[in-house]
């Protein structure tokens, strides 16, 4: 891609002195702009400004999406945000990181092509939730909802792949009152919709005065490894996955929402409810006691919803084993990952599908519906991998 071409930036000089008016060889220091040039009144951000800062969010996530797509689509020789000029438009520095951004995303691209998956399509829309204004800067939260559609490499995928993300983005005016996009942060605490480039974030685990927690095993993330079929009819694998995806966007009022209320998120209650579907029973007592596993609406045991305690519980019980690799994962099987290899588990999925040796996980934070394990392993190659047979 080419580079933009990248102005350059101003930056307004402090006023020195405090009460009186400093005088340096009779000329009183100023900020520093230019001669005879406009400068504006904190400038205010009506419904026009609010819905192009809606415009030039939907432009950044769409320009990252189709990154991962292969085809006309994922080729485009500009990027959407070069269009945007004038009032609204990106910073230079953040132009050099989104273009840094979308060449990072078409990496990841041709490694999934290798392992075989591509996208034929995508669809990204962007929601403007908010808007705060202090002086001249102007923070906007937005919703990014994104759809994939898988090409048909085996012919049994999936359809398509989606995710909802939430995001903050800074807006800072210059003197003459136009907005620059300074900065894009996400808000979610997983951290991992498909076209993040930002690094997840890690959980600590619960310490407690003994050492009897079980250390669940790690998986192997290699093709091909020898199936391992399930056995038993203990549980109904089709309503787990059922389940997790009615609630993959739309959360069940019967449980509480953990998304952005603590460390972790709300993956791992998602997975106990779509376990509890299946046909897991409560295990009642005391809240922290990690052999213990309940939850409802007004009280959830820490192994319900806590990705590490969930591991210790679910081994100490005997309700899961371990599988050697991630992509001996079946139907109602989960999946926790390590991003930092800490040694404390940090996310929870739980497998939806399974095509040509592939699973498909659903999970919330950020809310995912179908991604490939194969996109988890080449999106995040350094994470340690648990693999549960459920």
């Amino acid at each position: 891609m080419k580079s933009r071409k990248l102005r350059a930036t101003r930056r307004r000089v402090a006023i020195l002195g405090a009460a009186a008016t400093s005088v340096v060889a009779g000329v009183a220091l100023l900020p520093n702009w230019s001669a005879g040039a406009a400068v504006v009144d904190d400038p205010k951000v009506d419904a026009r400004t609010k819905a192009t800062f809606q415009r030039l969010a939907d432009a950044v996530f769409t320009d990252r999406t189709d990154a991962l797509v292969a085809g006309k689509q994922g080729d485009r020789s500009k990027p959407l945000t070069d269009g945007f000029s004038g009032d609204v438009k990106l910073s230079s520095g953040t132009a050099r990181t989104e273009d840094a951004a979308l060449s990072s995303l078409g990496d990841r691209k041709d490694k999934l092509a290798k392992a075989g998956e591509k996208y034929s399509k995508a669809s990204t829309t962007v929601t403007l939730n908010a808007t705060r204004v202090t002086g001249r800067t102007a923070k906007a939260a937005v919703t990014e909802s994104t759809t994939l559609t898988y090409e048909k490499v085996r012919g049994n995928e999936p359809k398509s792949t989606g995710f909802e993300a939430h995001h903050e983005l800074t807006f800072k005016a210059d003197r003459q009152g136009d907005w620059q996009l300074t900065d894009i942060r996400d808000t979610d605490q997983g951290g991992l919709a498909v076209n993040a480039l930002s690094k997840p974030t890690s959980v600590k685990a619960t310490t407690t005065a003994d050492d009897t927690m079980p250390n669940a095993p790690r998986a192997a993330t290699t093709r091909n490894p020898a199936a391992v079929p399930k056995t038993g009819t203990a549980y109904d694998y089709k309503a787990m996955a059922t389940y997790a995806e009615k609630y993959w966007n739309v959360y069940n009022k019967d449980y509480p929402d953990y998304n952005g209320h603590g460390a972790g998120g709300d993956c791992t209650n998602f997975v106990s409810q779509s376990l509890k579907a299946g046909g897991w029973k409560h295990v009642p007592g005391y809240v922290y006691d990690y052999t213990k596993w309940f939850g409802n609406a007004d009280i959830q045991s820490d192994s319900f919803v806590g990705v590490n305690e969930w591991s210790w519980f679910a081994q100490n019980s005997k309700r899961t084993t371990a599988l050697a690799n991630v992509y001996q994962l079946e139907v109602g099987d989960v999946l926790q990952m390590d991003f930092d290899r800490d040694g404390s588990k940090d996310h929870t999925m739980i497998v939806t599908a399974k095509s040509g040796g592939v699973p498909y996980v659903t999970y919330h934070s950020n809310n995912t519906l179908r991604r490939s394990v194969a996109s988890l392993v080449s999106s995040y190659p350094t994470a340690y991998f648990y693999a549960y047979r459920t």
